[in-house]
């Protein structure tokens, strides 16, 4: 994740862009979010696409979360390989034996 970070932030540096304030960065993650929600429900769940909605891509609305993410995470200064470090080590910690049977 460091390598997209830094390509993130180099790019946002060259258009002289400043990052989204932080509530206006988590508003943008949520419509992203609820974009993927909706596009899991046409695909797995019982509301199904209409004809005049155009066509989404999973890898794209993923994509688009993780680019929200990132400028969440450059404009304070969070690591997101040492963040989702630190996850995994909780999970794996805490769920070693949670789903055994």
């Amino acid at each position: 994740m460091e390598d997209y970070q830094k390509e993130v932030d180099e790019w946002f540096k060259e258009q002289h862009w400043d990052y989204w304030e932080p509530l206006a960065i988590t508003t943008r993650l949520f419509e992203e979010g609820g974009e993927f929600a909706r596009l899991v429900n046409h695909v797995y769940g019982p509301k199904k696409k209409k004809l005049d909605e155009h066509v989404q891509d999973m890898e794209e609305e993923i994509g688009d979360i993780i680019y929200t993410l990132i400028c969440f995470a450059n404009s304070h200064g969070i690591n997101l390989d040492a963040a989702i470090r630190k996850s995994l080590d909780k999970v794996v910690t805490r769920d070693k034996d949670r789903f055994t049977k």
